[in-house]
């Protein structure tokens, strides 16, 4: 996803105005996820609430198994002013009815705080994650370093996907794909059948090639690679290659085996596969609400199971660190975006979301169906809502540290 230059890809692309967003959950109608369309450029306000609820239905995926111990999420104390008959209920409630939220999950010392559902999705569904998959592909590719499998982020992509060789790719370096600044010319303009977004998914792959290869190796050279910074989700989908090439195993099963099984998650994911079974990186990892708030309480305690981390030892605080700036405010990281607050977060089109906040302990997740992919209005209300969490957290420390005579 993009802060007003957001990811997608063919499946997920929107081009139609919806008139229903501040209607209550119409998916309620829709039995059949046979019913839907496998492009989504027409799914209207009903398809989206349903179907981003059913997307391993309707598109062909691969499990991500989970393991036998679950970890747990010990209930909180609610934050009060957001409960029943708090001062800001009706905040709260306005908010997810005017933000189209499915779910909405606010975890703090990996405690739940907060947990909603909506628009007829529950704990017992998986929602799909939209671009929220590339963090989870950027620290499987830290992992792959620590287990031996990649050198270091400097290595030339070529040296792990031989079949780009010859391509704008040569010399072009693990590092420039994390921050998507490759040079390579790709156009994601939803809206235009011409957009490499767009045709990525349509054109005929070459035999005996990787779908995401097969493409991208015939794109041209605009500038020198680390120079000019262009969201690409097609180069995300290239780091998951590069993962499963260096790993020899699906991106799934490494999930699996590095995350999903021994961090314990409480049920299997699915990620979306292409023409050719392999992951589109870039999108599309389907999980319950709770799993997104372990995601991310993961990242936050940094990403380590029985005590070690799974990523080297300086991973995080590169890859959640500002790498490029971008407009005021906002960087990117490796696949993470950045703020200067010190927050950083996940995003995916359509209002998907994890924001993390190391100061606070806090892991807020957001399922939502946005009628339009992108919306900077819509984003200013998530960070208005954010900044009302915020302070009502910070009011019970400041309310705590004077109860205790500090």
């Amino acid at each position: 996803m993009r802060i007003q230059v957001i990811s997608s890809f063919l499946y997920i692309i929107l081009t139609v105005s919806i008139l229903f967003s501040a209607l209550p959950s119409l998916a309620q109608s829709i039995t059949n996820a046979d019913s839907l369309s496998k492009n989504t450029f027409g799914w209207n306000q009903e398809e989206k609430e349903f179907g981003f609820a059913h997307f391993d239905e309707v598109f062909k995926t691969r499990d991500v198994t989970k393991g036998k111990k679950v970890h747990k999420l010990p209930q909180g104390r609610a934050i009060a002013a957001f409960s029943k008959g708090g001062q800001k209920e009706k905040e709260l409630d306005a908010f997810i009815t005017a933000q189209k939220v499915a779910g909405i999950l606010i975890l703090q010392d990996g405690k739940i705080r907060l947990e909603r559902y909506a628009l007829g999705f529950s704990d017992a569904e998986r929602w799909t994650s939209q671009s929220v998959a590339k963090s989870v592909t950027s620290t499987l590719l830290g992992a792959a370093i620590k287990d031996g499998f990649i050198k270091g982020i400097d290595d030339y992509v070529t040296k792990y996907i031989p079949d780009l060789k010859g391509s704008a790719y040569d010399k072009v370096t693990i590092r420039n794909l994390l921050t998507m600044t490759t040079g390579v010319k790709w156009t994601e303009n939803y809206t235009d059948p011409n957009s490499d977004i767009v045709k990525f998914y349509m054109q005929p792959v070459d035999s005996g090639i990787d779908e995401t290869i097969s493409y991208m190796r015939h794109l041209p050279s605009e500038a020198e690679p680390g120079k000019k910074w262009v969201y690409k989700t097609g180069e995300t989908h290239l780091l998951g290659a590069l993962v499963s090439a260096a790993t020899g195993k699906t991106l799934s099963e490494y999930l699996s085996l590095k995350i999903w099984a021994p961090y314990g998650m409480e049920s299997k994911a699915t990620w979306n596969i292409g023409r050719t079974s392999q992951e589109f990186a870039g999108c599309c990892l389907q999980m319950k609400l709770r799993d997104f708030g372990r995601f991310g309480q993961f990242i936050l305690d940094g990403a380590r199971i029985n005590g070690k981390s799974i990523v080297p030892d300086d991973w995080l605080q590169l890859a959640t660190q500002t790498q490029v700036k971008l407009w005021p405010g906002w960087g990117y990281g490796f696949q993470w975006w950045t703020l200067s607050d010190g927050t950083f977060r996940a995003l995916g089109i359509h209002g998907q979301m994890i924001h993390l906040d190391p100061a606070r302990h806090l892991v807020v997740v957001l399922n939502s169906a946005w009628p339009e992919a992108e919306s900077f209005k819509r984003q200013t209300t998530v960070d208005n809502f954010l900044k009302s969490v915020n302070k009502e957290i910070d009011k019970e420390r400041d309310d705590l540290k004077s109860s205790a005579g500090f």
